[in-house]
């Protein structure tokens, strides 16, 4: 849970951030001269920061399908197999929901 806490804080703060670049970048606010490229800079950066709030907002979403595995009886299971994901794997990433077999090859049974 509180991994999922420290992504969606840090997603809100990415989002923050590119709102605020979005802002200042708003027409008739400041002039960019072409030389100095300072206007695409601040463009590319606005850029990677919506591109982290989505990968944080997909690890919230990875996580909160553990949780809902979990009242289901279900974590553990390889949604792919059926057969039961390794406790290694559990612990380096503990929404996993294929084995590493599965994951690695793409196969997916659903």
């Amino acid at each position: 849970m509180a991994e999922r806490g420290r992504y969606t804080q840090h997603a809100e703060f990415l989002e923050a951030e590119a709102d605020q670049l979005a802002r200042d970048r708003e027409p008739g606010d400041v002039q960019f001269d072409e030389e100095s490229g300072e206007g695409d800079s601040i463009a590319v950066e606005r850029d990677r920061d919506l591109q982290l709030s989505a990968q944080a907002r997909a690890a919230i979403q990875e996580i909160d399908a553990a949780l809902e595995r979990i009242k289901k009886d279900t974590y553990g299971i390889c949604a792919a197999s059926g057969l039961l994901i390794p406790k290694e794997r559990l612990e380096a990433i503990p929404h996993a929901d294929m084995r590493v077999e599965e994951k690695a090859t793409g196969m997916s049974w659903r």
